[in-house]
């Protein structure tokens, strides 16, 4: 679990520093907000693709070798994105941006589809939990991230934050190879379309992909909401978004804790952190038709909801789509875990990226209150859809225990015997 941590934590340092200071910085460049939404979004669009493959390949590629080179390549990659400000503004500068961003995609889906498959095998009855505690060290990645990056930005300029957590990544390969032990397995015949056409893991998959384009969004647009609303200096930014991360990180081993000791109140957490996450970036502007002036402080409230709410859905979904698969005659192994963690990637990464890319148009074109009431739907119809779904399912269980087709064929030999 340390391996895994480690990458865990370190590449989502290296995903956040960009917030507090990137958007403004490609603004100098000539990048448009939809640009900047853009090529945060085509992060997440590479990843997606690659998660799938990665992830239906596992077995033959293996989960060790996976893993660790998707920390060397993100490493790598992280370091020549600092060196972009040496390139000249306009086209060259947002090409190469595309470009390393794209590299860096498939080094982090190779890393991460590894990872929860690992995690998944070495703790088969307790995944929820093993998860909730690794968001520990997502969330303190998520935490450290910002102020770090807004520090080492002001500090030593655009360069320092991006060699420094590169060089960090790269040490990182060699303890990995060492600590990190290696699965073999069987390839399996089952595959991504069996998996997603089930319709209670194509309800999941919107759940992770709403969840997802609802934290992505965050990442061009709230940084210079802060900056023009709240008037804080770059170095304060990365602050403001230490209340969802730290209530995300501290909320989410609890949360799977309880899923695991109490499965079947996976379905209900999934319901009402999706219907939560929406109330609450309904009331992150707040969304103008409330005339509610925003205020810092009621900022940050919501930030920490929106934190606690996202885990109440993501920590839940991995170990339900597992459970969903096992009824439906999926075999159990690692290539099933393979299945199900580049399903989760490649979900999370569609939402990563249209999370930003709507969000960069929507904040451009109606502004941060209203994008982000409208970023909210997605996850109030997955909310609702799930909710409509499980309903529907326990109703129907409930009169098959009822009325079991045993009944009905005796009463109906009975009824023959009378007459």
């Amino acid at each position: 679990m340390a391996a895994t941590a480690s990458i865990n934590f370190s590449s989502m340092i290296c995903y956040s520093i960009l917030g507090p200071f990137f958007p403004s910085e490609a603004e100098k460049k000539g990048a448009s907000n939809t640009i900047v939404g853009l090529i945060f979004g085509c992060f997440a669009l590479v990843n997606f693709s690659t998660s799938l493959i990665l992830g239906n390949y596992l077995t033959h590629i293996g989960a060790k070798f996976m893993f660790v080179a998707g920390m060397f390549v993100s490493g790598c990659v992280t370091i020549l994105f600092g060196m972009l400000d040496k390139v000249p503004s306009g086209p060259m500068f947002i090409g190469l941006c595309f470009l390393i961003r794209a590299m860096d995609a498939v080094g982090f889906a190779a890393a991460m589809t590894a990872s929860f498959s690992i995690l998944a095998k070495a703790f088969p009855s307790n995944i929820a939990t093993v998860l909730g505690s690794l968001e520990i060290f997502t969330g303190l990645g998520l935490v450290l991230g910002p102020p770090l990056g807004g520090f080492l930005y002001q500090s030593f300029g655009f360069e320092v934050p991006f060699i420094t957590l590169g060089c960090v990544v790269l040490v990182l390969v060699p303890v990995n190879m060492c600590i990190l032990p290696k699965y073999d397995s069987i390839p399996s015949k089952d595959s991504f379309w069996k998996l997603i056409l089930l319709p209670k893991v194509l309800l999941l998959c919107s759940t992770i992909f709403s969840l997802s384009a609802c934290l992505g969004f965050l990442d061009p647009t709230m940084s210079l909401f802060i900056l023009k609303k709240f008037k804080l200096p770059a170095g304060y930014v990365g602050l403001v978004f230490l209340g969802l991360a730290l209530s995300y990180s501290l909320s989410s081993p609890l949360l799977g804790l309880l899923s695991d000791k109490l499965p079947y109140l996976r379905k209900w957490l999934l319901v009402s952190g999706s219907l939560m996450t929406a109330l609450c970036f309904f009331m992150l502007g707040p969304a103008p038709v409330l005339h509610i002036e925003s205020q810092l402080w009621m900022f940050v409230l919501v930030l920490v909801l929106v934190g606690f709410s996202l885990g109440m859905s993501a920590i839940p979904v991995f170990p339900e789509i597992l459970h969903c698969a096992y009824e439906n005659g999926f075999e159990e192994g690692l290539s099933l875990l393979g299945l199900v963690s580049g399903l989760f990637s490649a979900m999370w990464s569609l939402g990563a990226f249209t999370g930003p890319t709507l969000g960069g148009f929507l904040n451009e074109k109606l502004g941060f209150e209203w994008a982000s009431a409208i970023q909210g739907g997605w996850a109030l119809l997955s909310g609702l859809a799930t909710g409509i779904f499980y309903i529907t399912e326990a109703t129907r269980r409930s009169s098959s225990l009822q009325n079991p087709p045993g009944n009905n064929e005796e009463r109906t030999h009975l009824m023959g015997s009378e007459t």
